[in-house]
């Protein structure tokens, strides 16, 4: 047989090699690399004398535990050498063409804080409560996954919520007007949820039905519901302090987990709308992949062709998803007004929004992974109130640029390589 014919002879499939290359990003390693060299250049130019204590009992805890009394700088830098081994397992990862496991982020984040905790705390007679910190945390973190969620059902079913922060904002202003004139949460939360619903219909008229572009939607609509709120409070609120004075929920403590020591005051003492934020994770997560309204919302989000091919409604099944969206993202807003504070104040979200949608990205477009995202920048935000309780030598301008910083971190760093919706941010336009 000559060298021409054998090489037309086919190969049978079972002697076929298959290769799989997988690309994995550095920008993790790298993240780990600097905040640690950062956290161990900043213990060696301010090392601080003196113990921290971390706090860990209440008074209403079935078992009360002892305070932690730790050697401040000294537990820092051992922080510091943990956060070096993992940041080591993560090159290993990575030079080996595995990908970073997710888990190594928030082990990392979470010996960072407790480092960090433990050096601004040394030396100082006030205590570190751990439960008013992740409870503080937990709290910060509510408007933040619920502006989440909603931004992952819009991106799944292919539209880009640029919008969440106008959502967020109009169900707190909805929230604080509705509950002030009833006297009743539960319709200030109502009228949160239909201010949300409202802000994604125009949204979905937009972007769906008229094709505009929806990052440009999304900006005009924060930009207009910022305006109209600023515009009500100057014009209406002020002048009539009784339409601003909201009813508020109550803390409702869940008997026997709330007593737990540590995780049950601050997890389950709180209010309804924390609760909901609880059940509402693995409900979408639920809806999401396991009904078949979520197979279908994540079709027209992956490949609306097919899905209209195979008889899904491309655009009704968009228009579903955004409001859906909305309202969940307006029981966000509802939390600044009726949960929070008793009133209204112009910008009061602080671009919650979009930090929110920092978290959905971070989450890698999976509701209970954006969820974690938000409880991270929840702990970030919380950090200003827990060092200012010890009395940290930290400017009050860098913690309050703190919960931004992190989220820049997280986006650009820590979330590796991923890939949104295929059709996310693409109008369909039916053949």
């Amino acid at each position: 047989m000559s060298a021409t014919t054998a090489d037309r002879v086919p190969v049978p499939d079972e002697v076929v090699e298959h290769r799989h290359v997988t690309v994995v990003s550095r920008k993790v390693p790298v993240v780990l690399t600097v905040v640690t060299a950062l956290f161990a250049v900043l213990l060696a130019l301010a090392p601080r004398e003196g113990d921290a204590t971390f706090r860990l009992a209440t008074g209403n805890d079935l078992v009360a535990l002892p305070n932690v009394v730790v050697p401040g700088t000294a537990a820092a830098w051992v922080a510091v050498a943990v956060m070096a081994l993992l940041t080591a397992f993560a090159y290993v990862r990575v030079a080996a063409r595995r990908k970073v496991p997710g888990w190594v982020s928030m082990v990392f984040a979470a010996v960072f804080l407790v480092g960090f905790l433990a050096w601004a705390a040394a030396g100082s007679p006030s205590d570190v409560p751990a439960v008013r910190v992740i409870g503080g945390a937990v709290l910060l973190a509510v408007p933040i996954a619920f502006g989440a969620l909603g931004g992952v059902i819009g991106e799944r079913a292919g539209v880009v919520n640029i919008a969440i922060e106008g959502q967020l904002l109009a169900g707190a202003f909805c929230a604080a007007v509705a509950s002030s004139v009833t006297d009743s949460p539960w319709v200030g939360l109502l009228a949160a949820v239909l201010a949300g619903v409202l802000v994604a219909a125009v949204l979905g008229v937009f972007t769906i039905t008229y094709k505009v572009n929806q990052v440009i939607v999304g900006v005009v609509l924060n930009v207009l519901v910022i305006g109209l709120t600023s515009f009500l409070y100057s014009q209406v609120l002020v002048p009539n302090p009784e339409l601003n004075s909201t009813t508020r929920f109550s803390n409702v403590a869940i008997p026997g987990l709330s007593q737990i020591p540590v995780i049950g005051p601050s997890l389950f003492n709180q209010s309804v709308i924390v609760y909901l934020m609880y059940l509402a994770v693995p409900g979408v997560w639920f809806a999401m992949y396991r009904t078949r309204w979520g197979l279908r919302l994540r079709a027209v989000g992956e490949h609306p062709k097919a899905a209209d091919t195979v008889g899904i409604k491309v655009e009704r099944t968009r228009y579903r998803a955004v409001l859906v969206a909305g309202a969940i993202a307006g029981v966000g807003g509802a939390f600044y007004t009726v949960v929070s504070v008793s009133a209204f104040g112009k910008e009061m979200t602080a671009g919650a929004g979009f930090i929110a949608l920092a978290a959905v990205i971070f989450g890698k477009w999976d509701p209970v992974k954006a969820a974690l995202a938000a409880l991270l920048f929840g702990f970030a935000s919380n950090l200003e109130g827990a060092l200012s309780i010890v009395g940290a030598p930290v400017p009050s301008q860098f913690m309050l640029m703190l919960p931004y910083v992190v989220t820049l971190l997280a986006v650009a760093g820590l979330v590796g390589r991923s890939r949104g919706p295929a059709a996310s941010g693409e109008p369909y336009v039916k053949e």
